[in-house]
């Protein structure tokens, strides 16, 4: 089996082999993957982080060993919205987002095989776990971030990639989808039990999860619909202070962080 990392700012992650298919979801800078299916202008992988399977271009795709691959220290973090790093081969400077991992990261370098790359910004190790009011400061960071399906980054998001990445950050690993974040936890009775860092999950006429947002303090909730945002909540669900009305059904709040 192949191995890979993103060396790129992002990397578009389909739901099928073309590039008009929909994006589910983003490989940040340093991020590695196993690919499980060559195809000529193709690669199926399997994310490291959270086991996600998706589709990306070979173009984009930079192969490492498999000894490389299980030498990588993914716990050092970019920990600023938009921060620039140097790739030392060929003198360029591009951008990098905030939760882009710096694989073996020590003295302001990267080292990846015969690679490096300088990046002199502010880090965060993900595996020390912080608490609930570290965790909120974080998600305010991402405030109007555009919605982007499929999006993880500050400048296109959807609502699992921010919960995800919010608590990422923190030192704490959920999967990709809400589908697959409402499994983790114990659920809540009432509302009123809810406190800051509690996930809150809604669904649809089907009763399929379709949103989740972060739970924060008087009884109110950052998600990202339209953008990362703040709304009203209660046990009916989020009350959109623009329009005046409910615009998710709550079905479920879920304590993750005991």
């Amino acid at each position: 089996m192949n191995f890979g990392i993103c060396l790129l700012s992002v990397i578009p992650c389909r739901k099928e082999a073309s590039s008009t298919s929909e994006m589910v979801t983003q490989l940040l800078f340093g991020e590695t993957y196993q690919i499980i299916e060559n195809g000529e202008d193709w690669l199926k992988i399997i994310t490291t982080f959270d086991n996600y399977q998706c589709w990306i271009s070979r173009k984009q795709s930079f192969e490492i060993s498999e000894n490389e691959f299980k030498k990588i220290e993914p716990s050092v973090l970019n920990s600023e919205l938009v921060q620039v790093i140097v790739n030392n081969q060929n003198e360029t400077v591009f951008p990098i987002t905030i939760g882009a991992t710096l694989p073996n990261f020590a003295n302001n370098l990267i080292s990846i095989g015969s690679s490096s790359f300088t990046f002199e910004g502010n880090t965060i190790n993900s595996s020390h776990k912080k608490n609930t009011q570290e965790l909120k400061q974080t998600a305010y960071l991402f405030l109007n971030a555009p919605y982007l399906w499929g999006g993880k980054s500050p400048f296109g998001i959807d609502c699992s990639g921010f919960t995800q990445l919010v608590f990422k950050i923190n030192g704490y690993k959920l999967p990709r989808d809400a589908s697959q974040q409402v499994e983790l936890g114990h659920p809540l009775s009432f509302v009123e039990e809810a406190m800051p860092g509690d996930l809150a999950f809604f669904d649809n006429e089907e009763g399929n999860i379709i949103h989740v947002g972060l739970i924060i303090d008087n009884q109110q909730i950052i998600h990202a619909s339209g953008c990362v945002r703040i709304d009203k909540f209660d046990h009916y669900g989020i009350f959109n202070t623009d329009t005046k009305k409910y615009s998710h059904m709550l079905r479920v709040i879920k304590r993750i962080i005991e």
